[in-house]
């Protein structure tokens, strides 16, 4: 009777989706992954029952077992803790074994299994890049930076590019500079760049503009002598006692964390003498009032710089590329999924396109989707391969 007992007080129920998620681990245990940063991490797509497609990305790292739904709501199973079962179990359960079963078809032969996903898995759910010129072309009512800066300011700025302005200390480089001077640079800044409907007192000193519009957190550069070049030098340096640390004293146009405008002083690259002078500000919201600034400043003969020049000629003429973000991913700061050698500055999702999919689909490169392949006989054989679920 106690030996009964004790048999009894063992017994643990496993709910359904522990125990699905234990077996699709299992499975998954025969087939290849990457390894980041010392997880082991694979990526299965597959069709459920119903023909619906689902991506999971399964991440295991030493007692670490998680099963994240990416292009879904369900967030992240978590393999191995005490779950007494839950509503979101029962979402679970059915898309793991549906996971599970996919594994086994691959099994048995995984180039077919990859041809049906690269062939069935939706366009709307890729990451993908497109010739901007296509966009712009086939969908004129979209925003073009040409348009909203003006033909004859955006071909000043492509001709500056070309003849090599940037590239010149004399252009972009100045020998001395006082926090009055910089002050300077952001009155003509704000006047220039002052947008429809935007209230900005003209009347103000470039100094009260700063104090007013910029970010605010400015390091100390408005306790500084504004006429003593020493002064200056030392803050930029970093060796002036009022100089501090974490602000943002080159936002001179707030916006969020990828929508603001910078005017950056730093020393040039090349030298420990001088002051370079650089605009920034390459949000497609923000782009346009970053151009005219720099115009501005540039007909005031002050030496000045853009971040990014021949980026910045590329978007005027169209030679760059768009990004197509998957319709689970968030637009914001998802130009930064792609490479710098791609060119992507802006980015839309597949749905945007409209009725223009099917003109524009062949143009999209897609990036390749993950390969889902069974390690070899001898591979599989290895204990050491194998995952505990």
């Amino acid at each position: 009777m106690a030996r009964a007992q004790r048999l009894q007080v063992k017994r643990v129920h496993v709910p359904p989706a522990a125990s699905a998620a234990r077996a699709f681990l299992r499975e998954l245990s025969d087939f290849t992954y990457r390894l980041s940063g010392g997880d082991r991490v694979w990526n299965v797509i597959f069709p459920d029952r119903l023909g619906k497609w689902h991506h999971l990305s399964a991440i295991v790292y030493r007692n670490v077992r998680a099963i994240c739904d990416v292009d879904g709501k369900r967030g992240t199973f978590e393999v191995g803790l005490r779950r007494a079962g839950s509503a979101q179990d029962d979402d679970w359960e059915p898309l793991l074994t549906a996971a599970c079963g996919w594994l086994k078809v691959a099994r048995r032969d995984w180039v077919k299994a990859n041809r049906r996903v690269r062939d069935e898995y939706p366009l709307n759910r890729r990451w993908g890049i497109v010739p901007h010129a296509v966009i712009r072309s086939t969908l004129p009512a979209i925003f073009c930076l040409d348009r909203e800066l003006g033909r004859s300011s955006s071909r000043k700025i492509i001709r500056l590019v070309e003849e090599g302005y940037f590239h010149r200390d004399e252009n972009t480089v100045g020998s001395s500079m006082t926090a009055a001077d910089y002050f300077k640079y952001c009155r003509i800044a704000y006047r220039a760049g002052k947008r429809k409907g935007e209230r900005v007192n003209l009347s103000l000193s470039g100094r009260e503009m700063y104090a007013r519009y910029a970010d605010g957190r400015h390091e100390g550069l408005l306790d500084i002598d504004e006429t003593s070049e020493k002064e200056f030098a030392d803050w930029i340096d970093g060796t002036h006692p009022k100089r501090t640390r974490g602000g943002h004293p080159w936002e001179i146009k707030r916006g969020g964390n990828t929508t603001h405008i910078d005017l950056y002083v730093a020393r040039p690259a090349h030298r420990k003498e001088g002051f370079k002078v650089e605009l920034c500000g390459p949000s497609i919201t923000r782009m346009a009032e970053t151009l005219r600034m720099f115009l501005a400043i540039r007909r005031a003969g002050l030496p000045v710089s853009l971040c990014d020049p021949e980026g910045t000629r590329k978007r005027l003429l169209g030679e760059d590329n768009v990004g197509i973000v998957p319709c689970y991913e968030s637009l914001h700061r998802a130009n930064q999924h792609f490479r710098q050698g791609d060119d992507v500055y802006d980015v839309l999702y597949f749905d945007d396109l409209g009725r223009q999919k099917r003109r524009i689909a062949p143009f999209i490169t897609w990036e390749p989707m993950p390969l889902l392949r069974p390690h070899s006989i001898e591979e599989i054989r290895s204990a050491d391969r194998k995952v505990r679920p």
